[in-house]
């Protein structure tokens, strides 16, 4: 009989040690220029965390490509355990309505986004697109008319997404003012509590009169759709409003994201005369800058993990806050050679500019049809457009969570 042997285990091998909590304050930011912080958590690791400057506790900040993409699409991650949780965030304020989409997990989500979806298909952009260029000749025509110089943002690169979006939702022209207004409240965190607080109390009480005002609709805008599917019982009215309220402050992220991209090609002159002298190269050349422009200050929503998931020999344990940064994804070295480059010869459609997974930005199609106008005729009408002031002293917009410059000072 063979002698028995007993193999002694040592003793368990320790966890690795948890990096350390980073307080990140977004401070004043320069231009187009990539978040510092930012960068140096990005060199630290591919895990690291962060304690921003409201809510509760710290989180995990995850910066790669490849698990900014994994993150988003694994359900153990979840928004709606985030929606009830008082989070490390930078807003000050943090009171997400109930039946929101952008906090909403699998199977709502679906049966949210899916009440508005016919609004947001290839063919409803097509049929928007000959309205949205004559809206944008309009303004192009008013501001040639007045004359050089102009604020290119105050003349055509906020009305233009303004008026789009409230195409798109079914808003009518005498109001559209007064909710803009309303949206751009809400996403700056300079006002405070209170005055976000009004500010989406005005938005969101609209919104619900116009839902109600539009059960027996079976007209195409977002506002008919979400009126008609409260009618039919798919969904409730108070969920109607909170897909609504996002949509319609969606257009803010046009107008930044085009007065970044303006702002690029107006102080490289490189990059535009590539744009003049090549029209087939816009389409490639708007997806880098989507890719390269920082779209927000520090990081976006936060979620929660509703299990242990162990990530790069580190384990993230179920209730820990989870951030992803689509800013760091854009800018992984591993997918993107030479990273902090423009290239417009590159292949950037791996970007993640408008998220990732099942909260991909239902506004994606439009934002990119408005993108492509503003790009192609702006170049064309104005060959000469040029920046009016020194680079220095565009003002961009501080203490706001999307960035952008405030006014673009435009000659031609």
């Amino acid at each position: 009989m063979a002698e028995e042997t007993t193999t002694l285990a040592g003793p368990p091998s320790p966890e690795p040690a948890l990096p350390p909590v980073r307080d990140w304050h977004a401070g004043p930011l320069v231009g187009t220029e990539f978040e510092p912080v930012l960068a140096e958590l990005m060199r630290e690791g591919p895990l690291t965390r962060i304690r921003l400057p409201h809510g509760e506790g710290w989180a995990w900040l995850a910066t790669r490509h490849d698990d900014v993409k994994t993150i988003t699409n694994d359900p153990r991650f979840s928004r709606a355990e985030a929606a009830v949780r008082q989070v490390t965030r930078l807003a000050p304020h943090f009171a997400p309505r109930p039946g929101a989409l952008a906090w909403a997990d699998q199977p709502d989500h679906n049966r949210l986004r899916h009440a508005v979806s016919a609004a947001y298909t290839v063919s409803a952009v097509k049929r928007l697109r000959p309205r949205a260029q004559e809206m944008l000749d309009a303004l192009v025509d008013d501001m040639v008319r007045d004359g050089s110089p102009a604020d290119l943002v105050a003349r055509v690169l906020e009305p233009f997404p303004i008026s789009v979006v409230c195409e798109v939702m079914g808003v009518p022209e005498d109001e559209r003012r007064k909710l803009h207004d309303w949206t751009r409240e809400i996403i700056s965190t300079a006002g405070g509590a209170d005055a976000a607080e009004l500010a989406k109390k005005g938005l969101f009480g609209w919104i619900g009169q116009a839902v109600r005002d539009r059960r027996d609709s079976d007209g195409e805008d977002v506002l008919s759709l979400l009126g008609a599917a409260v009618r039919r019982g798919e969904l409730g009215e108070e969920e109607a409003v909170s897909v609504a309220g996002p949509l319609q402050i969606g257009g803010e992220a046009v107008t930044n994201n085009s007065g970044q991209m303006f702002y690029l090609l107006l102080t490289r002159p490189d990059l535009l005369e590539r744009l003049r002298s090549d029209p087939a190269s816009r389409p490639a050349a708007i997806e880098e800058l989507l890719r390269h422009i920082p779209h927000r200050a520090a990081v976006g929503l936060p979620r929660i993990a509703t299990e242990d998931v162990d990530l790069h020999g580190v384990r993230i344990r179920a209730g820990d806050a989870v951030y992803v940064s689509y800013l760091a994804a854009n800018r992984d070295p591993e997918v993107f050679a030479d990273p902090d480059r423009i290239d417009f010869d590159r292949d950037a459609d791996a970007h993640v500019a408008f998220g990732n997974g099942p909260h991909f930005c239902t506004g994606a199609v439009f934002s990119r049809m408005q993108l492509q106008l503003l790009i192609d005729t702006l170049l064309d009408r104005l060959p000469g457009l040029r920046l009016d002031v020194p680079a220095d002293e565009v003002p961009f917009r501080q203490r706001t969570m999307i960035r952008g410059p405030l006014a673009l000072p435009v000659a031609w």
